[in-house]
């Protein structure tokens, strides 16, 4: 344990936990002007729509039409759009309801959609993850008016199994910040609370998906980077097993460092837990035999152990956990034991010095471009990344003070004496397996996904000490889900992470359909004008 590092973090938890007290008594929750849902389409799974599709009970031209027409609705207020295709997107429509009205017998519609699932079905995109001819900027204004060449591989890989990209959303600096909010784009706001965030870096996914404006998203994750925006904007988030989908196509991206593709994943953000298996198997591509799906794990076999945070003297550099937070853990955990489960709660003393393995982590990647000279391989001076950094905090910079934060905790090792790190990289590996053992290919872990609710602008480094609950998961390689569990007496939603072995992504999807089926799942941020889902 690093003595003064831990005596920051402790100075600095404590005026964030003081700062999120007073501005949760005196900022009066400002709900979004945007309208309710009133189109049916908008309240429909990806399964549902698919089998509507197939049976000809809806054409995609409809269904693109409605979300187009839901973006346009939302995003004024909202500001999660940076780029779209929707006129590339009606003509992929017409194109996809054309092969369709092709197939003329139920069997062949059966074969059509089993070969290509999410035919006709529009999507969205977080822009880091690259869709072809579309910005790709990544909130980064030395970088404006840049174009994605071609498609991420994982964008690649839903366009091959029929679906349709609209848009690409808005991230943060470089991806470099839980808070949505840039030079380049301004801010994207929560659809539950104009006055706060809707996280990052998949920040753009989040609201779209909170607000009803797509059928599913694609995030990135790199510390908690798709479970954090749906915790603040009551979805669903997957971050999968270390290594199990491509981020080819993904900026940033590191050529040199053989660790960044098991720490980063791309996955779904949606309103229904029952879309995400099939997403994760078409996002995973060859590796989806990996997952196997197909061998069903009944519920009754399933261990169960949740945890409410960090114990002895690492939870004094940690936040305190909501007690609405705490509460949906309980209510996880009462709810398995009434189907019978036991479940045991986990001791978490064996990751006294999480906050270091986080920090090390994060200081030992390698290979990815500086946010001021944009290259990998020439690093700013250290006085101009501190100039750069002061001018930030006062807006007299390009650059977003968030990023620049992070740049410069990198530089500085972390405020870590580097004689100890080879120690905290050792731990990993011994966690890592006590943590397997453990869990076996039967086993989940209930968590809080982050401490509190969503944040107020411009709080998110006061926070920075709640982040390594959801980075060291990414650092360990293994599944974990964001469960949606309701709203906080604020009216902001409020969940829990499910968290398994590697490859055990489809436990952490049961899981959370199980609890969908129970505490409703995704609560929209204004109530729908349409009587029925």
């Amino acid at each position: 344990m690093e003595i003064i590092l831990r005596l920051l973090a402790f100075a600095l938890n404590a005026f964030g936990m003081l700062v999120n007290k007073i501005l949760d008594l005196v900022m009066v929750r400002r709900p979004p002007n945007c309208p309710p849902i009133s189109d049916p389409l908008l309240n429909r799974s990806v399964v549902e729509l698919a089998t509507q599709l197939r049976r000809g009970e809806i054409s995609s031209v409809q269904l693109v039409s409605a979300y187009i027409a839901r973006v346009r609705e939302v995003n004024p207020s909202l500001n999660a759009v940076v780029d779209e295709r929707f006129k590339a997107a009606l003509t992929d429509a017409r194109l996809a309801d054309d092969f369709i009205a092709r197939a003329s017998t139920e069997f062949d519609r059966v074969a059509l959609y089993t070969r290509y699932p999410i035919l006709g079905i529009p999507f969205t995109v977080k822009e880091s993850c690259g869709v072809k001819g579309l910005s790709y900027s990544v909130g980064s204004i030395i970088r404006k008016d840049m174009k994605a060449a071609k498609d991420g591989d994982v964008v690649e890989l839903l366009r091959a199994a029929g679906g349709i990209p609209l848009l690409v959303s808005a991230t943060p600096e470089f991806c470099m910040s839980f808070e949505t909010s840039t030079v380049i784009n301004g801010r994207c706001l929560n659809p539950y609370d104009m006055r706060r965030t809707s996280a990052g870096s998949s920040g753009g996914e989040g609201t779209l998906n909170g607000c009803g404006a797509t059928t599913f998203g694609v995030g990135s994750d790199i510390s908690g980077s798709i479970r954090l925006p749906a915790l603040f904007c009551g979805v669903f988030g997957h971050k999968p097993t270390g290594g199990l989908t491509s981020v080819k196509g993904h900026f940033p991206y590191s050529l040199t460092d053989k660790s960044f593709p098991d720490m980063l994943q791309i996955g779904p953000i949606t309103r229904f837990a029952r879309d995400m298996p099939l997403l994760l198997e078409i996002m995973a591509g060859d590796n989806k035999h990996k997952l196997k799906m197909e061998e069903t794990v009944p519920l009754k076999d399933i261990k169960i152990y949740y945890s409410y945070g960090y114990s002895g003297l690492n939870s004094f550099t940690h936040p305190v956990v909501d007690f609405e937070i705490k509460m949906a853990v309980t209510k996880a955990v009462k709810c398995f034991e009434k189907a019978g489960i036991n479940a045991k709660k986990m001791d978490f003393s064996f990751l006294s010095n999480s906050l270091e393995i986080a920090l090390v982590s994060l200081v030992d990647l390698k290979g990815l471009p500086s946010i001021v000279t944009q290259r990998p391989d020439r690093p700013p001076s250290m006085r101009l990344l501190i100039m750069e950094f002061m001018n930030s905090l006062i807006g007299h910079s390009l650059f977003t003070k968030e990023a620049m934060f992070l740049e410069l905790m990198q530089r500085f090792n972390g405020l870590m004496a580097s004689g100890n790190m080879q120690e905290y990289r050792d731990e990993v590996k011994k966690i890592k397996e006590h943590i397997i053992q453990l869990l076996g290919d039967r086993g989940v872990l209930l968590l809080p996904t982050f401490h509190t609710s969503a944040l107020c602008f411009h709080t998110s480094v006061l926070n920075t000490t709640g982040i390594d609950n959801m980075l060291l998961f990414n650092i360990l390689g293994l599944p974990a889900t964001h469960v949606p569990m309701g709203l906080n007496q604020r009216g902001m939603p409020i969940g829990i992470q499910v968290v398994a072995a590697p490859y055990q992504d489809k436990l952490c999807l049961q899981i959370a359909a199980e609890l969908e089926a129970v505490f409703e799942g995704w609560v929209p941020p204004v109530p729908h004008a349409i009587n029925s889902k």
